[in-house]
C-alpha cells in the first residue's frame, strides 16, 4: 500500500547523509502514526528512495530507525514492513517516559547551570511566539529543545539516555497531539508551570508538573494519533500516586 502523501522531498544534493535519513525517517513515522501507511505495508528501499528523491543509503538508515524505535519490523523474504501498533504499547511507554522525564526535571531544578536556564527561557519563549501564531512546525521544534534542555540539565548520564532513546521511540506519536491548537496552548500552559518551578529550584512542585504534562501528553497523543492497527482501542490504565510527599 502505497502513502497518501506524494509530495517530492527536496533533492539531495547538498545535504548529509544523517540529514537525509533523518528527514525521510521523520516523514515515514509519521505517515504511518497518522494511518497513511497501514500495518504490513512493505517498505521497499528503491521505491521510498525514488520517492523521496535520494540514494538508497539514507532510506536504508531511516528503516533501521524506524525498526528502533518499534514502527517498523523485519520480516523473512518481506524485508521491512510497517508493524502493528496497539494504544496498550503507547501507553506503557507513556507511563515510563512519564516516570523518566519527572526524575530528570527533579533533578535539574538543583542542578542546572545558568546557561541551561538561559537556553531553557529561550525555548520556553520560542514556544509562546510559535504558540501565539499558531505555527506547529516552530512549536514542536521548541517543545523539542525545551524537553532536551531539561533532560541534558539533569547531570545523569544514565537518565539522560534512558529518557533520551524513549522521547525518540514515542517522539512521531507526541507530535499528532499539536495538531489540535488548543492542545498546543495546554501544553505551552504546563511548560510555563515547569519552567517556574525549575527556576526557583522547587523539586517537588518540578516533578509533579512535569509527571502530570507527560499524562496529559500521552491522553491527547492517543486521541490525535489513529494508527493503532486492528486491535481495539484499550483506556490507559491511571497511573500510581506520585512518590513525593
Amino acid at each position: 500500500m502505497e502513502s497518501a502523501i506524494h509530495t517530492a522531498a527536496p533533492p539531495e544534493a547538498g545535504r548529509s547523509r544523517g540529514s537525509l535519513a533523518e528527514d525521510v525517517c521523520r516523514r515515514i513515522a509519521d505517515e504511518i502514526v497518522l494511518g497513511q501507511l497501514a500495518p504490513g505495508t512493505r517498505l521497499d528501499e528503491v521505491t521510498l528512495a525514488a520517492r523521496f528523491a535520494v540514494s538508497r543509503t539514507p532510506v536504508r538508515e531511516a528503516l533501521k530507525q524506524l525498526a528502533i524505535m518499534g514502527l517498523v519490523e523485519t520480516r523473512p523474504n518481506r524485508g521491512s514492513v510497517v508493524a502493528a501498533l496497539s494504544v496498550e504499547q503507547l501507553n506503557h511507554m507513556f507511563e515510563a517516559i512519564a516516570e523518566l522525564e519527572a526524575a530528570c526535571a527533579r533533578h535539574a531544578a538543583l542542578r542546572m547551570s545558568e546557561a541551561d536556564r538561559a537556553a531553557m527561557r529561550q525555548h520556553h519563549a520560542e514556544g509562546r511566539a510559535a504558540m501565539q501564531a499558531g505555527d506547529i512546525e516552530r512549536y514542536e521544534a521548541a517543545n523539542v529543545a525545551l524537553h532536551a534542555t531539561i533532560i541534558r540539565g539533569c547531570y545523569n548520564p544514565v537518565l539522560i539516555d534512558m529518557a533520551t532513546s524513549l522521547r525518540d521511540r514515542v517522539s512521531s506519536f507526541r507530535r499528532t497531539q499539536f495538531r489540535n491548537l488548543e492542545r498546543m496552548s495546554e501544553s505551552f500552559e504546563e511548560h510555563s508551570v515547569i519552567v517556574e518551578a525549575i527556576l526557583a529550584h522547587d523539586v517537588i512542585t518540578t516533578y509533579r508538573e512535569m509527571r502530570s504534562h507527560l499524562i496529559s501528553a500521552r491522553s491527547a497523543t492517543t486521541r490525535a494519533a489513529p494508527a493503532w492497527g486492528n486491535a481495539p482501542a484499550t483506556a490507559a490504565a491511571p497511573l500510581p500516586p506520585d512518590p513525593l510527599p
